[in-house]
């Protein structure tokens, strides 16, 4: 690993290699030549691409594999290039328009390190500091849209429910009472009550438990009741100081280490009546 004062030098060697980046971008895209299947994609359709690699990202270092985090970065920046391609042809934006963008917003929220500002004495203070400029900066948009305040300015819809549900929390505990509204229901409630709310979520969803009820209308409440269960775990979560994304795909890993180790000493014929049943369960799942 080399040393902080090499950086500099690390940074200079690696400025060719995005210039060959984007040249063989732009060759790729070349109506003149270029190749079909790239010339082919849009915003819409290149954007599963872009999640696709995101995770494989996690997943080389939840492996701890460091050469594939390498290989995995390097398909996740080209994600980034083709999508700032794709804006520069239609002129609206370019990679370097990218990286000033970026640039900017992390000069701009570490005045401790950029702007003289005091330095936070804990990672908690300088979270708070993050959270109070970010605040700032949505305020800011959305003065400049001229529409009401959203604090949900930059959570979107599509990141999986779950994280979804997490940064929603996190945001809702930071709206004040007399802001809510109508809307309390729906805000992480005090710590004391979350065990409260968290077996009444257990009992209506027991009480769905019927398979006779299969009306529209038992399934829109079985989706009701098991997402206001879903969200209460999420506040208990994060009342825990524990990342609910993180925790299960942790009790997932478990699970599936649990399963194929005792698989490994099953006869075939087990392995494949599990599996049998398996596809059964999801079909009744689509079916529904």
């Amino acid at each position: 690993m080399r040393s902080r004062a090499g950086q500099g030098w690390a940074y200079t060697r690696a400025m060719p290699g995005i210039k060959a980046l984007l040249e063989i971008m732009a060759r790729l895209r070349n109506p003149d030549g270029g190749c079909p299947w790239d010339l082919a994609q849009d915003f819409s359709s290149i954007s599963p691409h872009t999640l696709e690699e995101a995770y494989e990202v996690d997943e080389a270092i939840a492996s701890g594999d460091l050469e594939s985090l390498r290989d995995e970065l390097g398909d996740l920046l080209f994600q980034v290039v083709f999508q700032a391609r794709i804006a520069e042809e239609l002129g609206a934006f370019d990679f370097e328009g990218v990286t000033e963008a970026i640039t900017s917003k992390l000069i701009r929220r570490h005045p401790h390190i950029f702007a003289g500002a005091a330095t936070p004495s804990t990672v908690e203070d300088q979270v708070a500091n993050w959270e109070s400029i970010k605040a700032e900066e949505r305020a800011a948009a959305n003065r400049s849209g001229g529409g009401a305040p959203d604090p949900f300015v930059g959570i979107p819809r599509n990141l999986p429910a779950l994280a979804r549900s997490i940064k929603l929390a996190g945001r809702l505990a930071r709206i004040e009472p007399p802001q809510r509204g109508g809307a309390s229901s729906g805000t992480p409630p005090p710590a004391a009550e979350l065990p409260t709310r968290l077996a009444a979520a257990t009992q209506s969803a027991a009480d769905l438990l019927d398979p006779e009820a299969e009306s529209p209308a038992d399934r829109e409440r079985r989706l009701r009741v098991v997402g206001e269960g879903l969200r209460v775990w999420v506040w208990l979560a994060r009342e825990l100081g524990v990342d609910a994304e993180q925790a299960l795909r942790l009790t997932d890993d478990q699970t599936l280490a649990s399963v194929r180790q005792d698989l490994s000493s099953a006869p075939t014929e087990g392995v494949l009546s599990g599996v049998v049943s398996d596809r059964h369960q999801a079909g009744k799942s689509r079916s529904r």
